[in-house]
C-alpha cells in the first residue's frame, strides 16, 4: 500500500499533532481541532462539485513607484550589519576519527585544528594577533595539547628543549637555577608569560595546567614590553568550558620509579557557568642520574560565566609544588696544565663522562641539598562586548612565587695521572627568592572598514609591581668520611670517579643567611597595535608601544672586605614598534616581510643580583657604574608560510636576523693598570685587596638564519610536528678582554655562547587501526661553545648529540587508552647546558626510561 498522504491527511496528522502536543489546551481549542477536521474530511472532488466557475481576468499593468536611493548613512548601517554577521559567523569544524566520531570532543585544544591537532591555527591573544598564524608576519611555534602529551612533557622545560632553535643555559652564581631559555640565540629566561601576563624570576613550571605553549620568535617588544630579543614563550592554561562536562585520569608509571597521576574535570553548572579542576601528584626520581629525585603536587581550579552574551568572565588560581634532590651536573675535563689564571693553550677536552667517569656519579650531598620551587597564581578577566565590533577586556593577576634550594657544583677540577685519581672541588650554590607581581591589563578591540580595507585595531593599557626577595643560605658545613667541609660548606678534593661525600652529614640546619637583595620594578605600559586586511590579499601590521620603567634595589655586598649595605635606582622610557606585510598569492598561502624592535634595560633579567647577570647589583666592590642605557634590538624577517593537504598541515619558512646594540659586558679586575685598560673603569681598593667589577656598554652582535617548521596532518592518519633551526652570529663590537687570550686576542669575531647554531625536531606518528598508533621523535643538537655571557671564548664546548624516542597507543575503547613511551631509546648520554667558567660544571640529560601511561576519558 503506498505511503503517499493525500492534502486531507497531511491536513489530519497535523491538526492531530497540534492536539497531542498540547493536551491541555481549553474546551473552545479542542472544538476549533475538531471543526478543522471535519472540513478537512471533504475529498478534493467533493470541494470541487461545490464550488461555482471563477472567471479570471488578465493582468493590468500598473506604474510602479519608483524605488527611493538609500542615503549614504543607510549603506553604511547596512554594511556595517553584514560585515558584523560575516565576522561573528562561526566556521564548521569537521568531524574528527575515534574516538570522538560524530563530533568534538569537548577537552580539545579549543586554538588548534579539530581534524589535524598538530596544528594550531590561532594564538590566545586574538585581538594582538586577529589573523591566523598562516596570515601572521611572525615566526610562530605552538606545541598543541596533541603535541605536548605525544611529547610525554610534564615540564616546560622538556617541550621547550625538544623544540628547533631553543637550547637552555645554566644558573650561575649571581642567577638562579631554573627554566633558563635561550631563543636564536638571546637569553629568554625572564620573557616567559602566563595567559599573556610576564611570569618574572626564574622558576621550574610544571604541564599539568598547560593546554598548550607558544613559541614567539623574534623581537616583540611591541606585543610583551621589555626584553623579548630572541621571543616570548607563553603558557596558554587550561580554561572552563560551557560545551560539555568531562572527566579525564592520567595515571603513569615509569622504569625511573616515576608514579604519576593527574586529573582534569570540566562540570557544566548551567549553561552559562561552568567549572574546571585538577590534581597533580608524582613521585619520581631521573633515570640515568644517582640520587637525584623530582616529586610533585599541584592543583588548578578555572571558572566560565556568561551571565548574557555580550558579557564573560573568568576566573583561575594554579598551585604548584616542585621537591626533590636538584642534580647541579658533572665537572669538565681540560688537560694539560693552565698558566696562571687559569689560562689554557688548547681546546681539548670535554665533559669527564666522555672521558671515562661514571655518567650516573652525583657530586651533591643527599642530607644536606634540597630544591623546593612553589607557585601560586591567581587571575580574573573580564570581556564586554559593547557592540559586535568593539570589545573591551581587564585582566588582573596576582601571583607569587618561590625558589629555594641549596645544591652542589663539581668545579676546578685538579686532572691526574691516572685520570680516575683527578679531583674536584664540590662548592654549594644557595638561593631562597620569593617573587610577587600584581599586574592589570586593559584592552579595548574595534573592527570597522575604510572602503574595502578591513581593520582591527588594538589600545591597551597595562600597569605592574614585581618585586623579589632574594636571599642565600649559611650553615652548610657538613662532615663525611673524616673529613669537615670548609666553612662555606665546600669539600676540596672529591674524587671525579668515586665522589666521596655523597652522604656526608650537615653539621647544622642551613638557616636563611639574613642579608637579602630587595628588587622592585614598576612599569606602565600603552600600546597601539592595527592588523588591516585589503580582500585576504594584502594585510598590513603596525603596531608601537611606551613602557616606562623603574627599578629599585636595596641590599647588601662586600666592598673592601666588609659588608655593606647599598642600593641603586634607575628609570627608562623605552618606545618600540613593529611593522609587518603579508602577501596572499593564495587562500592557503602567504609571503611576508616585518621589521621589530625591542629593549633590555638594566636589571630587566629579574632573577640577576649583578649586572655581569642581567641585573643591577645594590652596592659593587669598586663602586664603578652600572648603570647604562637599554640594550636596543632591530630585526627583520622575510618569510612564507603554506597550508597544504586538505590545509591540515602548515610549513613555515623564514629568513631572519636580529642586531643587539650597546650590549653590556662584564669583567673583574685586580688591579689599577687592569682598569686603566677598561672604558670607565676604575681601582679604589688597596692594592691586593680584591678584585672589582667593571662594567661596560657599547658591545654589539648579531644572529641571522633560516628557520623552518611543519606542523599537521599529511594524510588522514599520519601526523607529523618539527622544524630545522639553522643559525650564524658573531661579535661585532666588545670592549671586554677575552678570558683566554692565548685561544682568542679578541671577542670580536666569535660566535655567541651557549647556542646550539643547528637544531633539528620531528615528532611523527601513524594511525595504523583504529585501535594502534605509533609514533617517535628525533632531536638533533650541533655543539654548544662555553664562554662569558657574551663571546665563545672560553674554550670549552657541549659535543653535538641526535636523540630518539618512541612512543605506541592503543584506544582499548572510547574511554580508555594505553600508551607506552620510550625516551632517549639508544641511552645517549648528552648534556643541556655549561657554566661560564674555563672549567665549568656541566648539566646532564637524563638517561633511558619507559613510561607507561594510561589515561580514562568520561
Amino acid at each position: 500500500m503506498s505511503n503517499a498522504k493525500a492534502p486531507r491527511s497531511l491536513r489530519f496528522e497535523a491538526a492531530m499533532n497540534s492536539a497531542n502536543d498540547n493536551s491541555n489546551y481549553s474546551g473552545a481549542k479542542v472544538s476549533a481541532v475538531a471543526s478543522l477536521i471535519a472540513v478537512a474530511s471533504f475529498s478534493g472532488a467533493e470541494a470541487q462539485q461545490a464550488l461555482p466557475a471563477v472567471t479570471v481576468d488578465a493582468p493590468v499593468a500598473r506604474p510602479r513607484p519608483a524605488a527611493s536611493k538609500p542615503t549614504p548613512d543607510q549603506v553604511r548601517a547596512r554594511t556595517a550589519l553584514r560585515n558584523a554577521a560575516r565576522r561573528n559567523q562561526q566556521a564548521q569544524q569537521a568531524p574528527v576519527p575515534f574516538p570522538n566520531a560524530g563530533g568534538l570532543a569537548a577537552d580539545r585544544d579549543p586554538y588548534a585544528d579539530a581534524a589535524a591537532p598538530y596544528k594550531v591555527d590561532h594564538v590566545q591573544s586574538s585581538s594582538k594577533f586577529p589573523e591566523p598564524i598562516l596570515n601572521t608576519p611572525k615566526s610562530i611555534t605552538v606545541l598543541s595539547k596533541d603535541v605536548l602529551a605525544d611529547k610525554n612533557a610534564t615540564t616546560l622545560k622538556q617541550a621547550i628543549l625538544s623544540t628547533a632553535g631553543v637550547t637552555l643555559g645554566s644558573g650561575e652564581g649571581g642567577n638562579a637555577f631554573g627554566d633558563r631559555f635561550f631563543i636564536r640565540g638571546f637569553d629568554a629566561r625572564n620573557d616567559i608569560f602566563i595567559d599573556g601576563v610576564r611570569d618574572p624570576g626564574v622558576s621550574v613550571r610544571e604541564n599539568f595546567f598547560t593546554e598548550q605553549v607558544e613559541i614567539l620568535r623574534g623581537p616583540g617588544s611591541s606585543f610583551a614590553g621589555r626584553g623579548t630579543t630572541g621571543g616570548a614563550i607563553n603558557i596558554v592554561t587550561k580554561q572552563a568550558t560551557e560545551e560539555k562536562s568531562f572527566y579525564n585520569m592520567d595515571t603513569t608509571f615509569g622504569t625511573d620509579q616515576t608514579k604519576r597521576v593527574t586529573l582534569d574535570v570540566n562540570q557544566v553548572i548551567s549553561p552559562t557557568l561552568a567549572v574546571r579542576a585538577g590534581g597533580l601528584f608524582q613521585d619520581a626520581d631521573v633515570a640515568g642520574r644517582n640520587n637525584v629525585t623530582d616529586d610533585r603536587s599541584g592543583a588548578f581550579v578555572a571558572t566560565k560565566w556568561t551571565p548574557v552574551d555580550a558579557v564573560k568572565i573568568t576566573g583561575d588560581y594554579v598551585h604548584t609544588e616542585l621537591h626533590g634532590i636538584p642534580d647541579f651536573g658533572v665537572p669538565y675535563y681540560r688537560p694539560g696544565s693552565p698558566a696562571p689564571g687559569n689560562i689554557f693553550t688548547s681546546t681539548a677536552g670535554g665533559p669527564f663522562p666522555e672521558f671515562g667517569s661514571p655518567a650516573n656519579a652525583f657530586y651533591g650531598l643527599v642530607n644536606r641539598d634540597f630544591f623546593k620551587v612553589q607557585q601560586d597564581i591567581g587571575t580574573v578577566s573580564g570581556e564586554v562586548h559593547v557592540t559586535p565590533d568593539l570589545v573591551l577586556t581587564d585582566k588582573i593577576r596576582a601571583s607569587r612565587s618561590m625558589n629555594s634550594y641549596v645544591g652542589t657544583t663539581p668545579e676546578s677540577p685538579v686532572i691526574a695521572t691516572p685520570l680516575s685519581a683527578s679531583t674536584v672541588t664540590i662548592n654549594p650554590q644557595s638561593r631562597y627568592q620569593i617573587t610577587d607581581v600584581l599586574a592589570n591589563q586593559s584592552e579595548a578591540t574595534y573592527k570597522f572598514d575604510t572602503g574595502g580595507f578591513k581593520h582591527t585595531a588594538v589600545g591597551g593599557v597595562e600597569i605592574s609591581r614585581e618585586t623579589s626577595y632574594i636571599d642565600k643560605y649559611a650553615g652548610l658545613t657538613s662532615e663525611g668520611n673524616g673529613t669537615v667541609s670548609s666553612t662555606g660548606g665546600s669539600f676540596p678534593g672529591t674524587s671525579v670517579f668515586y665522589p666521596q661525600y655523597t652522604n656526608a652529614l650537615p653539621a647544622s640546619t642551613p638557616t636563611l643567611a639574613g642579608l637579602p637583595t630587595n628588587l622592585s620594578i614598576d612599569t606602565r605600559s600603552v600600546y597601539l597595535l592595527d592588523s588591516v586586511n585589503y580582500h585576504d590579499l594584502v594585510i598590513l601590521n603596525g603596531g608601537i608601544r611606551y613602557d616606562d620603567y623603574t627599578i629599585n634595589t636595596s641590599g647588601y655586598g662586600s666592598v673592601g672586605g666588609v659588608t655593606t649595605l647599598g642600593a641603586q635606582s634607575a628609570e627608562f622610557g623605552m618606545p618600540n614598534f613593529n611593522l609587518g606585510l603579508t602577501l596572499k598569492p593564495a587562500p592557503n598561502g602567504s609571503v611576508y616581510a616585518a621589521y621589530a624592535t625591542s629593549t633590555n634595560p638594566v636589571g630587566a633579567e629579574f632573577d640577576g643580583t649583578s649586572t655581569a647577570y642581567g641585573g643591577l647589583s645594590p652596592i659593587l666592590n669598586g663602586t664603578n657604574n652600572q648603570i647604562f642605557g637599554p640594550e636596543k634590538n632591530q630585526a627583520i624577517e622575510v618569510g612564507t608560510k603554506w597550508e597544504l593537504f586538505d590545509r591540515h598541515l602548515l610549513l613555515t619558512a623564514a629568513l631572519f636576523q636580529t642586531n643587539k646594540e650597546n650590549a653590556r659586558e662584564a669583567q673583574n679586575v685586580g688591579s689599577a693598570a687592569a682598569a686603566a685598560a677598561i672604558p670607565g673603569c676604575s681601582y679604589t681598593l688597596p692594592a691586593g685587596s680584591g678584585s672589582v667589577s667593571c662594567i661596560t656598554a657599547g658591545a654589539a652582535y648579531y644572529v641571522r638564519g633560516i628557520d623552518l617548521g611543519v606542523g599537521g596532518k599529511i594524510t588522514d592518519k599520519w601526523s607529523v610536528f618539527g622544524g630545522l633551526v639553522l643559525m650564524q652570529s658573531e661579535v661585532t663590537k666588545s670592549l671586554a678582554p677575552s678570558p683566554q687570550p692565548l685561544l682568542y686576542p679578541t671577542n670580536v669575531g666569535l660566535q655567541l655562547a651557549n647556542v646550539a647554531h643547528q637544531s633539528f625536531s620531528m615528532l611523527t606518528k601513524y594511525q595504523l587501526t583504529d585501535v594502534w598508533e605509533l609514533g617517535g621523535q628525533a632531536v638533533y643538537r650541533s655543539k654548544i661553545y662555553g664562554g662569558t655571557l657574551l663571546a665563545a671564548n672560553q674554550g670549552t664546548s657541549l659535543p653535538s648529540y641526535w636523540r630518539f624516542d618512541a612512543f605506541a597507543e592503543a584506544k582499548i575503547d572510547k574511554h580508555w587508552t594505553v600508551k607506552l613511551f620510550v625516551n632517549n631509546i639508544f641511552d645517549k648520554r648528552y648534556y643541556d647546558a655549561l657554566y661560564q667558567s674555563a672549567t665549568p660544571f656541566v648539566l646532564e640529560a637524563p638517561g633511558r626510561a619507559a613510561y607507561l601511561v594510561v589515561s580514562a576519558r568520561y
